[in-house]
């Protein structure tokens, strides 16, 4: 046998061996009830979903990182002392305590779905509303996520080639709830209430036990009438906007606060991720530069950054908090950013 027949001998023996054993790991991962199992995010993804791998990921960036957080509000929260915050809203329930009780017995509902809650790891898409979606082709593989998080009144109808059309959680606030959630959800989505202020809650309230509607304290006018099922709605617990403030923005929420910024639901979704999923992925995040004063910011709509002028919102503080995570390696992008 010549010396070149025996190296591609020796290279195709280590091939088959290296072969063998990741075989092999993955049925012992299988097999051992207490080991994380490992699956591919998608077919044309390596990367593995590991339980525990967020976490440990997140302590990079994130103080004091801890999962043992309800990810929505429920009235137990209500009834024990140890329980009651020392923010107001929206980054904590002070003041807000008898309303809170009064939704929550409503809906009667503070978990994730049945189907989420039985998979083995939590593989998620927070899905942006940025123009950089606009002609991605990225349906089909948004679609291919355990988690699909969705944003305030982003269309599903008519762009499913961009954004797919999978609906497993929407962070919205009354002022961005769609005035039909049946066109741009599914059945079983689960509709979760970012609270900003009081009136939010005592406007979910009104809509779902079918009270005189109020528009008092909107920055501008919520649906007054949102046909969606009690059990489907969730309330956010505030604890994620105030890690999103303090820890990613390094925002002061102590009061007295001169600084008014706030986080907006994208950052805040993203954060709500991190606590919860095993795997983070984002797309259609990211503004144009402030420059820019033509190009749109929505793959939906024909605004620009000018419109965000006078929000609490800081678009580039918020960009670079997540260019450190995405740096880090703590969440990956699916689109360009």
């Amino acid at each position: 046998m010549t010396t070149d027949n025996l190296t591609n001998w020796r290279v195709l023996a280590l091939f088959m061996l290296g072969t063998f054993f990741s075989v092999a790991v993955v049925w012992y991962l299988r097999a051992e009830p207490n080991m994380p199992v490992p699956y591919v995010i998608a077919e044309d993804d390596g990367m593995m979903c590991l339980q525990g791998n967020m976490g440990r990921k997140a302590l990079l960036l994130i103080e004091n990182y801890s999962r043992n957080h309800p990810a929505f509000l429920q009235m137990s929260d209500f009834f024990w002392e140890k329980n009651q915050s020392v923010y107001q809203l929206p980054y904590g329930t002070q003041g807000s305590e008898e309303i809170l009780l009064k939704v929550l017995a409503l809906t009667m509902r503070y978990d994730m779905p049945d189907r989420v809650q039985s998979l083995p790891c939590w593989r998620c898409v927070v899905v942006g509303n940025g123009h950089r979606l606009k002609n991605s082709s990225l349906g089909d593989v948004i679609n291919k996520y355990d988690i699909v998080m969705r944003l305030n009144n982003a269309p599903v109808h008519k762009y499913e080639h961009d954004v797919g059309n999978k609906t497993t959680l929407r962070l919205f606030y009354p002022e961005s709830a769609d005035f039909d959630p049946h066109l741009q959800n599914n059945p079983d989505s689960l509709m979760v209430l970012v609270p900003f202020k009081t009136p939010d809650i005592q406007w979910l309230k009104a809509v779902l036990n079918n009270e005189k509607r109020s528009r008092k304290g909107f920055w501008k006018s919520p649906p007054l009438i949102w046909d969606v099922k009690p059990e489907n709605v969730r309330i956010l617990n505030p604890y994620f906007m105030e890690v999103t403030a303090s820890k990613l923005l390094n925002v002061s929420i102590k009061p007295p606060r001169k600084n008014k910024e706030k986080p907006t639901t994208g950052l805040l979704a993203i954060t709500f991720a991190l606590h919860i999923c095993d795997v983070v992925h984002i797309a259609g995040f990211g503004y144009p530069e402030t420059t820019n004063k033509k190009q749109t910011i929505h793959y939906y709509e024909q605004i620009t950054l000018t419109s965000m002028a006078d929000s609490d919102h800081n678009v580039s503080h918020e960009a670079q908090a997540i260019r450190r995570l995405l740096e880090a390696r703590i969440i990956r992008n699916l689109t360009r950013f």
